[in-house]
């Protein structure tokens, strides 16, 4: 796995902390190279990091980082994005839509304006950042799109508690299955990654219960973990959305107790208790 990532580059929106910066941090590890789209250009006293302090700690991790300070939304921004990544590395090996939005209101409660803006980070931009990488990607011997967004867990429990941003997530979805399909003769692989479990992250701080929130989630590097293994090769898994514990699972790895969360983690949106059993015993 050390080699597969090394001097393989990866373009992902967001980045700047959480899942997007441990999964950098992580494929850095092994040589990968990494161009950030994101916002966060200047500090926000409400999140850690920036796009710079992401790109300093993927260089101290052993990779080579460019930051762009940019909006996913916005199609000028992505192809800047990805013309400095092949300008600066030669290419664009790995597509990372990482970038989200979540609002949990309901459909009387949601304003239109974060109705939007949901279809258009979760949604469009994954979009864009795909289409504008996919010249590239065609191209590469080591092709790859990942999405972190969740299997298709069509229970009304789920599509009936935040209607709007289950669409836009399980659109995300529904997108990179496709590709998988639709690139397959390209040899570009593309798959869904979704926790099992809460991560602890500022989102989940800020909007999902604080300190007592993060004390059930587990650490961003379980994403990580799950998602270099998926990224080197050594998980094939194209066309499928699979949760972290899966991908660890298969290659051996049973105990997670390392990761955090407590004896028993919050599961996390999407997932039902009999897929948890199912993802620690397979």
């Amino acid at each position: 796995m050390t080699s597969a990532l090394r001097g393989r580059t990866i373009v992902m929106s967001g980045g700047s902390r959480g899942i997007g910066l441990a999964i950098l941090l992580a494929a850095a590890r092994q040589g990968a190279n990494a161009v950030l789209l994101a916002k966060t250009g200047e500090p926000d006293p409400r999140l850690p990091g920036t796009v710079h302090t992401a790109v300093a700690e993927i260089r101290a991790a052993g990779g080579e980082a460019v930051a762009v300070v940019g909006d996913v939304r916005r199609d000028e921004d992505v192809q800047r994005a990805v013309a400095i990544a092949a300008d600066r590395f030669g290419g664009v090996d790995i597509c990372v839509n990482n970038a989200g939005a979540i609002d949990k209101s309901g459909t009387a409660d949601l304003s239109v304006k974060r109705f939007d803006l949901m279809q258009q980070i979760n949604v469009r931009g994954a979009f864009l950042l795909a289409r504008a990488c996919l010249p590239y990607l065609r191209r590469s011997d080591h092709a790859h799109i990942l999405s972190l967004s969740p299997p298709l867990n069509l229970s009304p429990h789920w599509l009936g508690r935040f209607p709007a941003y289950t669409q836009s997530k399980y659109a995300l979805t529904l997108l990179t299955l496709g590709w998988a399909e639709e690139l397959a003769a390209d040899g570009i692989a593309a798959n869904c990654l979704w926790p099992q479990t809460r991560i602890a992250t500022a989102v989940i701080k800020n909007l999902m219960g604080g300190d007592q929130a993060l004390a059930g989630a587990r650490d961003p590097e379980i994403m990580a973990d799950a998602a270099v293994r998926i990224l080197s090769g050594a998980a094939s898994c194209s066309g499928r959305a699979l949760l972290d514990v899966e991908v660890l699972a298969d290659a051996g790895v049973t105990d997670l107790s390392r990761y955090g969360g407590g004896e028993h983690p919050t599961l996390d949106l999407y997932v039902d208790p009999a897929i948890e059993t199912e993802g620690e015993s397979t």
